[in-house]
Parts: structure tokens; C-alpha cells; sequence
């Protein structure tokens, strides 16, 4: 915990980038019958019925003390998924960078032995060199800032039934690509100072003697 709070706690830099990733499902699901659209004093109606069209996921990356964020929208979340996500990371969307300081959880998927499974050993190893990997503990994802741009992703523009991962990659891109320009920073309070005041039961006692 101390360790992500520590790369929240540094400035701004853009040769060394504070990125969180974190990745989320949205289910597809068709509808049976056309929804009633709203009328004066009615709201819009949807039959109770469903059709189930498997999932998506969006891989989200987001840079807080700049404002920025990229969803990378996939059929499935495999090792393979994760890696060329990464690789999109290093080389499209920071090609400048001297290294990226990358906040994710531990998900198996989440690891230099996926990039290792998806590219050739120098591949896999350049990537790996252009990455600072800082792990948030088990249990523990409210300390990934990208947790928090999922939220409002799902608020703003995922929040109803979508039945093609088409539209969603459509409608994923417009929402970026609409934040990005308004450059919406997180701001974190929560330092180690404040974790060490608000969670010391949480702590390891030490008893001299």
C-alpha cells in the first residue's frame, strides 16, 4: 500500500509517467423487443426479457496528474489481451517516456511472463525495461486510480444495454476521447502519512523488549 501511495505522492513528470491500469467487463445483451421510447410524462420502457451476447472488456489506462485516459476495448482479457494493450502502452501512447511507472493489481494475467508468452524473449524484455511495476496488495483495489475512471465510464456512458462489443468500442472512444479534452484530473488526498494515521491497527505492533 505505502509503496502505490509513495508514486501517487510524486510530481508531475512526463519522462517517468504515473499510469493506472485496471480492466472491466461490460455484458452484451440484446433485446426481445423494442424498447417504448419516453413520451410526456412517460419514461423509456424496456421488456424485462433479454438476449445474452457474451462480453466485452475495456482495458482502462489512465495518467491522473495529466488528465488523460485510453480504453482499449477486447473480446477477452488473456494473457495475450494484456500484452499487446502494454505494448500499445509503451510504444503509442508514451514512445518519449524513459520508463512508466505502471500502478495495476496483481491479476495473474498482469505479469512480465505474459508479455514473455505473447512476444519474442527481446520483445518481451524491451517492454519490460520501459516499465516500473507497482502492484496495489490483494483486497485492495480502491488504491488503483483506474478503478475510479471505470466508475464514471460505466456512469456516463456504459449504463444501459448494449448488445455489439461494436458499439461499444464506438461509444468507449467517443466518451475519451470527449474527457481527454476536458483534461479531468483525479486528485488523490489519501497519502502515507493519512494511511498510517487512519489505518495503524492495521499495522504490525512492535513491543520492545
Amino acid at each position: 500500500m505505502e509503496d502505490v501511495l509513495s508514486v501517487y505522492e510524486l510530481p508531475y513528470d512526463p519522462a517517468f509517467p504515473q499510469v493506472c491500469m485496471d480492466e472491466a467487463s461490460k455484458q452484451l445483451i440484446g433485446e426481445v423487443a423494442p424498447p417504448t421510447a419516453a413520451d410526456v410524462g412517460q419514461h423509456r420502457r424496456e421488456d424485462y426479457e433479454y438476449v445474452r451476447n457474451g462480453t466485452s472488456n475495456q482495458f482502462m489506462f489512465c495518467e491522473p496528474l495529466r488528465g488523460w485516459r485510453h480504453v482499449e476495448v477486447t473480446d477477452r482479457r488473456t494473457m495475450q489481451d494484456w500484452a499487446w494493450a502494454i505494448q500499445q502502452l509503451v510504444d503509442v501512447h508514451y514512445p518519449e517516456a524513459e520508463k512508466i511507472r505502471l500502478v495495476l493489481d496483481n491479476l495473474n494475467t498482469h505479469t512480465g511472463a505474459s508479455l514473455y508468452a505473447t512476444f519474442e524473449p527481446a520483445e518481451a524484455k524491451r517492454i519490460l525495461d520501459r516499465l516500473e511495476i507497482h502492484y496495489t496488495p490483494k483486497h485492495a483495489s480502491w488504491l488503483n486510480m483506474a478503478e475510479i475512471e471505470i466508475g464514471i465510464m460505466n456512469r456516463q456512458c456504459l449504463n444501459r444495454r448494449i448488445d455489439d462489443i461494436g458499439v461499444v468500442t464506438k461509444e468507449v472512444a467517443a466518451w475519451e476521447s470527449q474527457r481527454n479534452e476536458s483534461e479531468a484530473k483525479i486528485h488523490w488526498t489519501f497519502t502515507v502519512e493519512a494511511a498510517r494515521r487512519k489505518m495503524k491497527k492495521t499495522y504490525p505492533s512492535i513491543h520492545d523488549g
